[in-house]
């Protein structure tokens, strides 16, 4: 049941929208384009088309892990069937979404990230999740041998394979690298896409 990337970042937008924005979900194709594309919170940033996003639901609803959403509508919505097909709890869900949207990730990392999805009350309680996920019979987590440089090990999703072997980048840390610009171009961007999904929200309702 191996992921394409596209897949993958599907998949782990429709987990993000159910967790983090409850009241938006499930998702249109629309707004699950504009979540694919989104320039915060998304490593690598994607530009997808709806084409894109359509074929990778096709394949998700193929493999049991996406649905067409059973409530009347208008416009078609989906959601998201990972929880139900793996027995993942919310805690699971929020670790694994925040992997597959920005990829390898230490502990610390995933708690501060995935606390919109879900809150961790600290790092011993996603160190809990992780282990959980890579025990598994079939491990949805691993460890990444740690790089020269760094004091902790990234973890990664096992949804695409076994992921590469990584290489130390030059320069700064990704977290550092924006400007204070940068990042409210981000924000306005995602009020946007939130305004707009509230928007279509409103019109499915009249």
């Amino acid at each position: 049941m191996e992921l394409t990337a596209i897949e993958a970042r599907v998949l782990g937008c429709l987990i993000e929208k159910e967790l983090a924005t409850p009241e938006y979900y499930p998702l249109s194709i629309n707004a699950l384009t504009t979540a694919c594309n989104q320039k915060s919170n998304r490593d690598p940033v994607m530009s997808l088309e709806e084409g894109d996003v359509v074929q990778a639901l096709d394949s998700l609803r193929f493999k049991g892990l996406a649905m067409q959403a059973a409530e009347g509508s208008r416009v078609t919505k989906y959601r998201h069937a990972l929880a139900a097909k793996l027995y993942l709890e919310p805690e699971e869900l929020a670790v694994l979404a925040e992997l597959m949207l920005r990829g390898p990730q230490t502990v610390g990392e995933l708690r501060g990230r995935a606390d919109r999805m879900h809150p961790f009350g600290d790092l011993a309680q996603v160190e809990r999740v992780l282990n959980d996920l890579m025990v598994r019979e079939t491990p949805l987590v691993t460890r990444l041998a740690r790089q020269p440089g760094r004091k902790e090990s990234r973890f990664a999703h096992l949804f695409c394979g076994e992921p590469a072997a990584e290489t130390e980048t030059e320069g700064a840390p990704s977290e550092t690298r924006g400007t204070l610009a940068q990042e409210v171009a981000v924000l306005r961007e995602e009020l946007a896409a939130l305004r707009s999904e509230f928007e279509e929200f409103r019109r499915s309702l009249e």
